[in-house]
């Protein structure tokens, strides 16, 4: 058994155990194992094995050996280290290694001989590389979405021994996380070849109308000035759709600024940037945000690749206001409601967490990149996926042309939004098929991608929902660029039209397990960004026009909204806890500032350096236990910046003013479940 924890030294901990018959090929020059020379015995050996997985980017395919009779139940690996022996003697196969299984779910982990490792924020650089250097450990980078964080690497054939190293290393007092890269599957969100199109038509005489009211939009804005972040494998980017708008393009697998299909089946990428910003040419297609830059990014690598936190660094670094995400974990068989893949947990590793988190709090100058997720096409909870439930992120499902689920689209308290998709029609189900063939996007040029021209009409899936929905996150952007992450969540909320009402099962709140807030209304989207405006000065508390703003963040609920004199939290049912704050001052003013510090379970206190920073904890396993707010500067004395909080189980609220602690300081404490806070005049 060999362990990996995510979250640090109190992390969840995901056991894996060795397949006694798979094994890793990796073939010389990221060739397929079909095209690899080799001898008959090996030829044999790959022709009477199964491919389960596949990691084309790097030449690697697992496989699952067969057994000889009498020995399947028993977990012998003879044939299987038969296979590798052999394997291994090819001039054309780089390595034949053995295969890790998560334990629960049964996924294939293929682990490299790297690391991510974070220490403390208050370590010193010294004691940093002091740490490394003891392991014999070498630096490959070191990171810049997080204080202190390094991708390192062991000497080559440390093999497993990387778990062990990795468990030592957590175990080092400065050290705060640390996992070995270990990577697994990555699927787009597609489906088959079905979708349809945004506007109202008529279809074999029948009118379509469950649209999103994309033409209202586009009165006001299609997207003009903001850049859109594709995610995906690669993007044709000679496509005369987004002649003129491709900005900063990256390929994070190959490390290089040419992200376009590098593989056959990099066709992906292409269709789910038309839907986002097609620019809609004479006989084309066009996407929701017809006027917006692309950033093309390539991404081959698997889940929980040091590239997978890269891609979302670097879309950060260089302007994206908007990223699009139509890729993650395995999805179970939709129409087989056994298929035990329904069940996984994938967990979100460390290195892509703190770099979404770089993304959503330091992408646009500081006011965070927004990031979508497609919800899923496994007919199964969303919450099963650690990358469209992370707190902050936008998860996007499926809705068809007669304003119903798509069969086939994942669901949960995690889905935000729904898009029209396409959908099939399933009697199993008791479910219609749609009227609709698909939607009309982009596909790579030529001979090449889903079809032999350069669209596609037949594209689908919350693959092509969450592209769609960022091309409408894009608009709003471009119709009010002050709107945070946060503040994007919670103007959808209120753009969206509840569609089927009656199975739709929307609570109290308006959220339903299957559409979440309902499906988008473009139209809604513009007039509510426009209404938002600039946060107004709060004439009535300050007499000087001195207000707050800014979110409180919660586990499994993320940023939401501060606003003035309210407890914010206190509706929550059922009740979550304060992760962290992120305030400052409208209007800026050199003559007073904002401090904060917020007392954590994992890190203890730590303290803002600016305003507008986001202080707290980045595990939502974790609480908050306290928080100090104080004005400095010139002014400073011309206010009162009091305070409040509800502490779990205490039956009135904790209340402070002026740099004095509001619940504790201390290692332990109660949890802070709602907060308030409010500046008036002397």
């Amino acid at each position: 058994m060999y362990k990996v924890k995510f979250g640090g030294k109190k992390g969840k901990t995901i056991n894996l155990v060795e397949s006694p018959d798979m094994v890793a090929i990796r073939v010389k020059g990221n060739k397929k194992i079909e095209k690899a020379q080799l001898s008959r015995d090996s030829r044999a050996i790959i022709d009477d094995s199964q491919e389960v997985a596949a990691f084309p980017e790097a030449g690697v395919t697992v496989r699952r050996v067969s057994q000889d009779e009498g020995l399947e139940s028993t977990g012998s690996t003879r044939k299987r280290d038969a296979a590798r022996a052999a394997l291994k003697q090819e001039k054309d196969v780089r390595f034949a290694g053995r295969v890790l299984q998560d334990a629960d779910s049964g996924e294939v982990m293929l682990y490299t001989e790297n690391f991510f490792v974070k220490f403390l924020d208050k370590t010193s650089e010294a004691d940093c590389l002091a740490v490394i250097e003891k392991y014999n450990l070498r630096i490959k980078s070191k990171l810049p979405f997080a204080t202190n964080a390094y991708f390192v690497e062991a000497s080559e054939g440390t093999g497993l021994e990387v778990f062990n190293i990795a468990e030592k290393l957590l175990e080092e007092k400065n050290v705060e996380y640390c996992h070995p890269e270990i990577v697994q599957e990555r699927r787009f969100k597609d489906v088959h070849v079905l979708q349809w199109h945004l506007a109202q038509t008529t279809i074999n005489g029948h009118a379509v109308n469950e649209h999103i009211n994309i033409e209202t939009a586009w009165k006001h804005t299609k997207g003009k000035g903001i850049t859109i972040a594709v995610i995906d494998d690669g993007i044709d980017l000679n496509h005369p759709e987004f002649a003129g708008r491709i900005v900063h393009p990256f390929d994070a697998t190959q490390n290089d600024h040419v992200p376009m299909p590098k593989m056959e089946d990099d066709n992906h990428g292409t269709a789910c940037a038309g839907v986002a910003c097609a620019a809609g040419l004479p006989g084309g297609a066009s996407g929701t945000a017809p006027e917006a830059n692309l950033m093309p990014i390539r991404l081959r690598s698997g889940l929980g690749s040091m590239a997978e936190a890269n891609a979302f660094v670097w879309a950060a670094d260089h302007g994206a206001d908007v990223i699009s995400c139509s890729w993650g974990p395995t999805d179970g068989e939709w129409w087989n409601p056994m298929d035990s893949t329904h069940n996984r947990f994938t967990g979100l590793p460390d290195s892509t967490r703190l770099a979404m988190e770089y993304v959503l709090n330091k992408g646009r100058k500081g006011k965070g990149t927004v990031i979508l997720f497609a919800a899923g096409n496994g007919n199964e909870d969303t919450g099963n996926d650690g990358y469209a439930s992370f707190p902050g992120v936008i998860a996007v499902a499926a809705c068809n042309d007669s304003g119903k689920r798509c069969v086939y689209s994942d669901y949960g308290k995690s889905v935000w939004v729904s898009f029209p998709s396409a959908d099939y029609g399933w009697r199993a189900f008791q479910h219609p098929a749609p009227r609709s063939e698909g939607l009309r996007t982009t596909d790579r040029l030529g001979n090449f991608g889903y079809t032999e021209t350069s669209y596609v009409n037949t594209f689908g899936g919350t693959s092509a929902a969450c592209p769609g929905m960022a091309g409408i996150v894009a608009l709003m952007l471009a119709a009010n660029p002050d709107l945070r992450p946060a503040e994007v969540k919670d103007l959808i909320k209120k753009s969206c039209v509840q569609i089927d009402k009656t199975g739709g099962e929307y609570d109290s709140k308006g959220h339903s397990l299957y559409y979440g807030y309902g499906r988008i209304d473009a139209g809604k989207a513009i007039e509510q960004a426009k209404k938002a405006g600039t946060p107004a000065p709060a004439t009535s508390t300050t007499g000087q026009g001195v207000a707050l703003e800014g979110t409180i963040r919660f586990n499994s609920k993320g940023d939401v909204p501060f606003k003035e004199d309210e407890l914010i939290g206190s509706d929550f049912k059922p009740v979550k806890r304060v992760l962290g704050l992120n305030l400052k001052l409208n209007p800026a003013s050199r003559k007073l500032t904002l401090r904060y510090m917020v007392n954590t379970s994992d890190d203890g206190v730590v303290q803002s350096e600016k305003e507008g920073e986001y202080v707290g904890t980045g595990n939502s396993r974790r609480r908050v236990m306290g928080v100090v707010l104080e004005l400095e500067g010139a002014d400073a004395g011309k206010y009162d910046i009091a305070y409040s909080a509800r502490l779990k189980g205490r039956k009135t609220l904790a209340r402070a003013k002026n740099g004095k602690w509001c619940g504790t300081s201390k290692k332990r404490g109660r949890t802070m479940e709602a907060l308030s806070v409010t500046i008036k005049e002397k």
